[in-house]
């Protein structure tokens, strides 16, 4: 792999682990609000696309494909926010604890929240 690229960069993949479980708890302990994200961009999608044909029978002949596929790119996206607050959740834990407890508290954070959203989800059934 070293022998591809003239030049060396080194990745940091203890930062990368604590921000992607940081992010995952986030989207499991606020997953109304990734919900709310997820339909807002798949509304923008659908927007921003309805300008980019001009015939109104070639647009409703690819409607259902393309909502699918607008869907699927907003789920994509709607990470994204939380691999930002993760990373910044992860970066503000290493500068006040050290360097270990990235990890360890994003494990920590991932299970609660996971617990959290298995109970919530169970409320909202047991109400209907």
């Amino acid at each position: 792999m070293l022998d591809i690229f003239p030049f060396r960069f080194d990745i940091n993949t203890v930062a990368i682990a604590g921000a992607t479980l940081w992010s995952l708890a986030l989207y499991l302990g606020f997953s109304p609000l990734s919900e709310w994200v997820t339909k807002q961009l798949n509304r923008w999608f659908n927007f921003a696309e309805r300008f980019m044909y001009t015939s109104e029978t070639e647009f409703e002949k690819t409607r259902k494909a393309r909502e699918s596929q607008n869907a699927f790119y907003a789920s994509i996206f709607s990470i994204i926010p939380f691999l930002i607050f993760g990373a910044l959740s992860n970066w503000i834990i290493e500068i006040s604890l050290g360097g270990s407890w990235g990890i360890s508290t994003g494990i920590l954070a991932c299970m609660s929240c996971g617990v959290y959203e298995l109970g919530r989800r169970d409320g909202e059934n047991s109400e209907q």
